[in-house]
């Protein structure tokens, strides 16, 4: 008997052996803590945007010649009004001195004929008083009263060619001021097209040209992103937004939607954007936004500051998660009640608590309700 009981105590441990080796291995996990903090609704764009210049001008010569002087290179930073490249001048100053010359002949030639007018009217006032006297005969007055007035209709016909010869001399100085390139803003000099000796040439109708210089002016500097157009109507002037850039991961700039385009581009057919052109309320003093550069514009249409909230990447499908039970040591599907949300954080009205520990990401394999777990971390919080 005492051999029988020792014979079946060793078979127990053996299976009990055999179940614990064979047993379903812990699933090592990492898990964070519901906690507090804000969540954010947010629109962003469907494409990446585009950091422009408020004010961007291609610079061109309205008529063509060869280029005289160039005072700019490329990079370089221009105040409004500078000159920044002229044209060969010495035909259109030839004009401007004989416009010059015909307005300063046409000026004597009022005053010898504006003179002589005034000599005739004195000489017909004088007979006018003889006249009275019976003195002089009657033709005589006709004839000086004729001349009087001829005279001053002439006079009166100088002042009109001055004034044609002033609207021509101005006419001049217009074709001569249009050989010289100006700035009309304080900008930097993106791009030149044309060097010291070339020809260059105005555009045709139709046949676009590269302008002569592409002035941009980069103290004010606004993003362009495409929104799609099903959350279009949600945007509007006055909302504020978060910009980031390419070039500068990691940071991220406030900002204002200023301009809601008023219609709907389909250059996909199945991805029809609206434009939206959002500015910087401070741009960056440390670093240099380059225009080209590609940015991205999230419009912030509502924020609860200090709400329970759990990682959007965490939620199954029917709006459950899976909350880790420390004292069995399993995972548990807990349904709750999501609230305001985006792609980082879901706002949670119900089903958890603060301090519960769920599984944050549902990129591993094996992750279901009741399957044995062993945090292999503290409980952490994923990046903002």
């Amino acid at each position: 008997m005492r051999k029988y009981l020792i014979g079946l105590l060793i078979l127990i441990c053996l299976v009990a052996a055999g179940w614990w080796w064979k047993r379903p291995q812990a699933l090592p996990v990492t898990l964070v803590e519901v906690g507090s903090g804000p969540v954010e609704s947010l629109i962003a764009n469907s494409r990446a945007g585009t950091l422009k210049a408020c004010r961007r001008s291609h610079l061109s010569f309205k008529g063509g010649g060869q280029v005289s002087e160039l005072l700019i290179r490329e990079g370089q930073r221009v105040a409004a009004g500078d000159v920044l490249m002229r044209l060969r001048q010495d035909d259109q100053q030839a004009r401007v001195l004989e416009a010059e010359a015909s307005l300063a002949s046409a000026r004597s030639l009022q005053a010898q004929r504006c003179q002589q007018a005034l000599l005739d009217q004195r000489d017909y006032e004088r007979l006018a008083k003889l006249e009275s006297r019976k003195l002089v005969a009657a033709d005589r007055i006709d004839q000086a009263q004729t001349r009087a007035n001829l005279s001053r209709m002439v006079c009166s016909a100088s002042a009109q060619q001055i004034a044609q010869a002033e609207a021509s001399l101005q006419l001049q100085r217009i074709l001569l001021d249009q050989t010289t390139l100006y700035a009309p803003f304080a900008g930097i000099v993106a791009e030149i097209n044309g060097e010291l000796g070339e020809f260059v040439t105005p555009s045709p109708p139709g046949i676009p040209t590269p302008p002569a210089v592409d002035l941009i002016d980069d103290s004010c500097l606004y993003v362009e992103a495409p929104i799609d157009e099903v959350d279009a109507a949600r945007v509007q002037v006055g909302m504020p937004v978060r910009i980031s850039l390419d070039a500068l991961r990691g940071r991220h700039f406030a900002g204002t939607v200023t301009r809601v385009a008023p219609f709907v581009r389909d250059l996909e057919k199945q991805a029809r954007t609206v434009d939206i052109e959002a500015r910087f309320d401070q741009p960056p003093a440390d670093v240099a936004l380059l225009t080209g550069y590609s940015a991205d514009v999230e419009v912030l249409l509502e924020q609860h500051p200090q709400v329970l909230r759990i990682p959007t990447e965490s939620l199954l499908d029917g709006n459950r998660v899976l909350r880790y039970d420390a004292a069995a040591g399993v995972l548990r599907e807990v349904p709750v009640t999501p609230g305001l949300g985006n792609w980082h954080w879901t706002e949670v009205s119900s089903g958890l608590q603060p301090g519960d520990r769920i599984i944050g990401s549902l990129d591993q394999d094996g992750l279901k309700d009741g399957v044995r777990v062993q945090p292999a971390t503290p409980a952490a919080e994923p990046p903002q």
